[in-house]
């Protein structure tokens, strides 16, 4: 913004509150915002058409003249190796420059493509640049080949500083832009190194840094509280579930005792029932010489394999489908609504219910499918039973399998649930599908007001390392 106009911020947005589940709604989302930050005095043409004005006293440079984007492997026998840490995308925050964790070298298995980096060189990943990761080394470390080293080599910039303006959305946008010109989005050393950089005074970038430390810190605190809310709400969610399937409605009901660990007491009404004595029919997917990946085809007939289940549903992979042709030939294993299909392999218990729309897909090579008979239960009655923690530690300590757990039709056939009559499972379906509507609900709003807290930080960032807010008074 020029000077005399006001300030680059959004402007509607600088009042809102989100009103916390708790009841609270005295917190605003961005503190700052209630404050407007002032221009600068003057600006100039910067000549760059993404980066607009910049204030007149500021010094713009390509990478390339401040700071070097460094290559250079280092050989694999090389004994700096040896209980070096590596960081690598997965162990950076996706916005924020923080590293979630590390680990050496030796612990990734990684054998090639290291990069050394020394204290206050910045890490930033060349992969996927709309994740934004980014981070300052604190020691000697290696980074991988997905990671470039940028080593600053002027001494009018400070690494901080750098590391905002990497994370600013101007840049990450123009990273983005540069990145899908290629099948595999990834930016290359040249248009980093011929990147311009606004370089302001030392004490300006010292005043830039300070500011954003206090104020991204706010929010990022905002943020934590708000996932920590949806943690709750989830487990509060997954609490009331598993009493109305395990317990009933009727919280007066006269109890029994189930003879099953997990499930304790139940309604003196309830039967305790395997899955066995309620299927249909108990079928593994295709073994790999049923089903070879050379079959797999795009915008097909979809395989729903163990990672295609999530939160009780199916979500295909458009890429991992098979033709009219395969599908006949695997018409055993064909899913019709109803159905419950499992996750043989991995993490025990997850499962998910085929609609009406799913008709026809195909169980993967890593799952089992069980068909219910209509007449004993109703499937949703028995996707959320099947759910449940209890469900999941019975599972591990049944499965087979040394060095990963597996499951097959005769574990699944003797999963234990307590069983009501028809008329109470509708009704205890009905009062899970409003607690899930419910909670869903909840849950999407904290998310939304997370989205836009996550918005204001790079907003803030950008609108500081870009100059449209003078923050030297802040």
């Amino acid at each position: 913004m020029l000077a005399g106009g006001s300030p680059a911020w959004p402007e509607h947005q600088s009042g809102r509150r989100v009103k916390d589940m708790t009841g609270d709604t005295s917190e605003p989302l961005l503190r700052p915002a209630r404050r407007r930050f002032k221009p600068y005095p003057a600006y100039k043409d910067s000549g760059v058409e993404w980066l607009g004005q910049l204030p007149s006293h500021w010094s713009l440079r390509k990478w390339r003249y401040c700071c070097h984007v460094t290559q250079g492997q280092v050989p694999p026998d090389d004994d700096r190796y040896r209980d070096r840490i590596m960081i690598a995308p997965n162990h950076i925050e996706s916005g924020t420059g923080r590293i979630l964790f590390t680990e050496t070298a030796d612990e990734q298995g990684a054998t090639s493509g290291k990069y050394m980096v020394k204290p206050g060189d910045i890490i930033y990943s060349k992969i996927r640049p709309a994740l934004n990761k980014a981070c300052i080394a604190t020691g000697h470390w290696l980074c991988s080949a997905d990671m470039y080293p940028v080593a600053i080599s002027t001494a009018d910039l400070t690494p901080k500083y750098l590391l905002y303006f990497i994370l600013s959305g101007p840049f990450v946008r123009l990273m983005v832009d540069e990145s899908m010109r290629v099948a595999m989005p990834k930016v290359n050393r040249e248009t980093v190194s011929d990147c311009p950089l606004l370089i302001p005074p030392l004490e300006e970038q010292e005043s830039i840094v300070r500011l954003l430390d206090r104020e991204t810190a706010r929010i990022d605190g905002l943020v934590a509280k708000k996932e920590r809310l949806i943690e709750l709400l989830q487990e509060k969610r997954a609490a009331l579930i598993t009493r109305a399937v395990t317990k009933g409605l009727d919280p007066s009901a006269p109890m029994k005792d189930s003879g099953v660990e997990w499930l304790g007491q139940i309604p003196a009404h309830w039967e305790v029932k395997r899955l066995r004595d309620i299927a249909a029919s108990l079928q593994t997917g295709p073994f790999g010489s049923q089903l070879h990946a050379a079959e797999y085809v795009s915008g097909g007939c979809p395989v729903i394999n163990p990672v295609n289940l999530r939160d009780g549903c199916l979500i295909p992979d458009w890429n991992c489908t098979v033709d009219e042709h395969t599908a006949s030939r695997l018409e055993r294993h064909t899913l019709l609504a109803g159905d419950i299909i499992f996750a043989r392999r991995g993490e025990l218990g997850r499962c998910g219910l085929v609609t009406s729309h799913q008709d026809g897909w195909i169980c993967g090579t890593g799952s089992l499918r069980l068909r219910p008979l209509p007449e004993l239960s109703r499937p949703e009655f028995l996707l959320h039973s099947l759910s449940t923690r209890g469900v999941g530690e019975w599972l591990e300590l049944q499965s087979v399998g040394a060095t990963m757990l597996n499951l097959n039709g005769s574990i699944i056939g003797r999963i234990p649930i307590g069983f009501p009559p028809m008329n109470e499972q509708e009704e205890i379906v009905s009062r899970v599908s409003n607690e899930i509507h419910r909670s869903d609900t909840l849950v999407a709003k904290v998310r939304e007001a997370i989205g836009r807290l996550k918005e204001l930080r790079t907003a803030l960032i950008s609108a500081a390392v870009t100059g449209k807010i003078d923050v030297r008074a802040a």
